[in-house]
């Protein structure tokens, strides 16, 4: 069984990755995998309490700082303000042994306090991988830093470390204030949950221990803990963790709440119809959580070529530090120069830059109502060519609404018709028997004598007479309901599914992002062509049984089309899992397609699909401006400290200052806004 653990103090993706392959070389651990991004040790072990202390034991020996959350308590790096404190030590000192004249000794014993203070987790870190045969920034920095020194320039190496530690004091406020900000966006777990007992007093309980059945009492501020109908109170409830809707959704007796709605105002009495495990808010949960492991390509790219990077550097750096020999036939001047090709090129600005900027890409989509399973559907989405859409409860609502009465004998009225027709309807679950008996008006009677023809309709008695409502003429291609007294036809009834309110404009919005858009239906040509008609979609196909789609689907993407197929129904999931991105419409839809879908919306509003390609497109942009940027200033000054332009002291600021600005940059994929039609 895989266990998951909360861990803290990691510093970037690279720390995560090379103590994530030191616990998988444990005896009794069989996998250990690091989310850098959630902070989450996920463990699966023999022997768990042995293996724990050995997992704990080797953290602590690589990594000092970090903190493995064993029993869920929360955490906080309390070694954080003890470094910082060492820092300022540190610099001061470097700086009194620069501007007081003092004997050598009493100089070098300072100066290896000062470098010890300021850098001593550096070392640490450096010298323990280094005997597990790993290379990274922490032995490239302290490599930097002896060869400085070595050099006879101590003043830069005392300022290289002073300002790497300093930048990683930067680095970790800046990524704990977005991962905190990403948090908080996707934290929608209830905490607690009350319920009336037998006697009707209120429990606070575990949302885990609800019971289908039990009654939930919430109120204002409280967050709904398990999916339910409401079983007393009128109130009004935020959604917009949920769907990202703004507006407040208004619910009263009888009406279905979703968990993780959060009550605005007065007390909601929730009758529960699923079980936490089962509910809104554990999917969503999942799904954020699972989202991490899939990583997109340029992720995957960036952290495989991290493991080597270390090992490419240190090689270069011999190679200038060659060149400039050759030229300038100064071994120390040769020597720094080398080294300051050591410092510009650690690879933290590449490495927690680009998952960063996917996580932030991530947790703006599902802030957004729009549930995206890994990075990697991020860059697919980006990419769509063409969306193709289902058409019964994906563009239309699934739901059928009378749009024609037609009178075939005048001793009826449209009343006496929907009437007689809803008599027989009463009985049945169709969707359209649904529609035909929500239009009539009047009390209906029970009826005696009722019997089901399969596939066909309803034959009952009433007032001496014997009716039939369905469909006779199986030939019409409108949607009918047929009713017949005796064998005479005395009304027809006409329904259409109606189309979803956002459906046009999400068509609009996808041409004018030059995106095609194809229905794939199974109802009859008149129908789809009505609705394509509408909608102003160009390619429409009817009749199509589920693998007919299918192949649809194969047929283009054997042609190198990037398609999206959007869907809801159980039917749709073979679609759904062979197009480049399955997208299934609604929470509570199919759990088949649900499972099926790369990319779920919450709420069933096909619009959120446009979001989720702007958002898409804009994660991707900001990663390429990350790895173009980086990149540019890291080539820059490796030239100009190559050639003696710049000295060690430029090169680590703008080490340092490329990570910080990565990472603000990142964050602009968090905050980004889809404008509204």
């Amino acid at each position: 069984m895989i266990k998951k653990y909360k861990i803290t103090g990691l510093e970037c993706p690279n720390c995560a990755r090379n103590l994530e392959n030191q616990l998988n070389k444990l005896a009794r651990v069989k996998t250990a995998k690091i989310d850098f991004m959630r902070s989450i040790l996920e463990l699966e072990c023999d022997e768990e309490a042995k293996a724990l202390k050995d997992v704990l034991r080797l953290t602590k020996k690589i990594e000092p700082n970090v903190t493995i959350c064993i029993n869920q308590q929360k955490t906080r790096n309390k070694s954080a303000g003890v470094s910082f404190v060492f820092l300022i030590t540190g610099v001061l000192i470097g700086i009194l042994i620069f501007t007081i004249e003092m004997a050598p000794v009493l100089y070098w014993v300072l100066f290896v306090v000062s470098a010890l203070l300021m850098g001593y987790q550096t070392y640490y870190r450096a010298f323990n991988l280094l005997l597990k045969g790993t290379i990274n920034e922490n032995f490239l920095v302290t490599l930097s830093v002896v060869g400085a020194t070595l050099v006879g320039e101590h003043f830069d190496g005392l300022m290289v470390i002073a300002l790497y530690s300093v930048g990683k004091i930067l680095e970790s406020v800046a990524l704990n204030k977005s991962k905190k900000t990403i948090e908080a966006l996707t934290n929608i777990k209830p905490e607690f949950a009350v319920i009336l007992n037998h006697q009707n007093q209120e429990i606070k309980v575990a949302p885990s221990e609800i019971k289908v059945g039990d009654v939930l009492v919430v109120r204002a501020g409280e967050k709904v803990a398990v999916d339910g109908v409401v079983d007393a109170g009128n109130v009004s409830l935020n959604t917009q963790s949920l769907t990202g809707e703004s507006l407040p959704q208004v619910v009263k007796q009888g009406d279905e709440v979703l968990s993780g709605s959060i009550v605005l105002d007065g007390v909601l009495y929730v009758k529960a119809s699923e079980e936490y495990q089962k509910s809104t808010v554990n999917k969503i949960i999942d799904l954020i959580e699972n989202a991490s492991s899939k990583k997109a390509k340029t992720e995957t790219v960036i952290a495989k070529i991290s493991r080597w990077y270390s090992l490419g550097v240190i090689a270069l750096s011999i190679l200038v530090w060659g060149i400039v020999w050759a030229v300038s036939k100064d071994f120390n001047v040769a020597i720094y120069r080398g080294l300051i090709f050591l410092v510009v090129s650690c690879p933290c600005a590449f490495a927690i830059s680009v998952p960063l900027a996917y996580f932030s890409g991530l947790g703006n989509a599902s802030k957004n109502g729009i549930l995206i399973k890994g990075s990697n559907y991020l860059d697919v989405l980006a990419n769509i060519g063409v969306v193709a859409f289902d058409k019964t409860g994906t563009l239309t609502t699934g739901k059928f609404e009378i749009t024609e009465v037609v009178i075939k004998n005048e001793k009826y009225g449209r009343n006496d018709i929907l009437y007689l027709a809803s008599l027989g309807e009463q009985y049945s679950n169709h969707p359209l028997a649904k529609a035909i008996v929500d239009a009539c008006n009047k009390k209906l009677m029970k009826l005696d004598v009722v019997r089901e023809i399969a596939g066909k309709g309803v034959k009952f008695e009433f007032e001496g007479h014997t009716y039939f409502v369905g469909r006779k003429n199986l030939q019409q291609e409108n949607t009918v309901v047929e009713l017949y007294q005796e064998n005479t036809l005395i009304g027809e009834i006409y329904l259409q599914d109606a189309l979803k309110p956002s459906s046009q404009v999400t068509i609009q919005q996808l041409k004018k992002l030059g995106i095609k858009t194809v229905m794939l239906s199974g109802d009859n040509d008149v129908i789809v062509k009505r609705v394509a008609n509408e909608l102003q979609i160009q390619d429409a196909y009817a009749k199509l049984l589920p693998e007919n789609k299918f192949r649809w689907i194969e047929k283009k993407k054997a042609e190198g089309v990037n398609i999206a197929y959007v869907g809801d129904g159980i039917n749709d999931a073979p679609s759904l899992t062979l197009a480049d991105v399955g997208v299934s419409m609604g929470l509570n839809g199919s759990a088949v397609s649900l499972e099926a879908s790369d990319v779920v919306i919450a709420n069933d509003n096909p619009e959120k699909i446009i979001d989720g390609i702007k958002i898409a497109k804009y994660t991707r942009k900001i990663v390429w401006q990350n790895i173009i940027i980086s990149a540019l200033i890291k080539i820059t000054f490796l030239t100009l400290g190559a050639l003696g332009i710049t000295g060690m002291l430029s090169a680590v600021i703008a080490d340092v200052g490329v990570t910080v600005l990565a990472i603000l940059n990142s964050l602009r994929a968090l905050k980004y806004q889809t404008k509204k039609s």
